[in-house]
């Protein structure tokens, strides 16, 4: 629930990367935010939760030889933990996740403008070059695509099939490699 309140930070600042969806008319604060209710009222549960737990820890740990005058405690706060953890997660369930989405748009632009693709480069051109593209794009605010391309480090066609981050997630694919016709 936390790295989804988190990922759903924004609209235009924060992380940004989901897009949830709007369960109160909207912030406050900032008028046109969607507040990640959902996620923080699930984490409210998940302390609720721990502070019960807490308290079934220390009760059972009180008991003396095998009486165990915490009993009752330790029965309703554990029935408690359950009816809140089970009601948080089928309302996170149908009220956030069903409606949430990746903002592909926002998400392939942070990947683009990402330094750690001059990894990627590394096998080709070698760790020196791949590092001086790197800082150079940091320095210019530019991808490492765009200097890399200016550079004429490799051909247009290899450095777009390098810089390919899809193909980053196939295991055992390495970079420059021609991606496997799908089935």
């Amino acid at each position: 629930a936390n790295d989804v309140r988190w990922l759903g930070s924004g609209p235009r600042a924060g992380l940004g990367e989901l897009i949830l969806p709007a369960v109160q008319p909207g912030s406050s604060i900032m008028p046109g935010k969607v507040n990640p209710v959902m996620a923080e009222a699930l984490m409210m549960v998940c302390v609720q939760v721990i502070g019960l737990d807490t308290a079934v820890s220390i009760g059972a740990f009180l008991g003396n030889l095998e009486l165990n005058t915490m009993l009752p405690l330790l029965a309703h706060n554990l029935l408690q933990e359950i009816m809140l953890l089970s009601n948080g997660i089928e309302a996170f369930r149908a009220r956030l996740l069903e409606g949430v989405t990746a903002d592909r748009a926002r998400i392939e632009a942070l990947v683009e403008q990402s330094l750690a693709l001059a990894t990627a480069l590394v096998p080709l051109i070698g760790y020196d070059a791949a590092a001086r593209i790197a800082y150079s794009a940091h320095a210019q605010g530019r991808t490492i695509r765009d200097v890399a391309r200016d550079m004429g480090v490799l051909p247009s066609e290899v450095l777009d099939r390098a810089l390919d981050a899809r193909r980053m997630t196939e295991p055992g694919l390495p970079a420059g490699a021609a991606r496997p016709a799908s089935p």
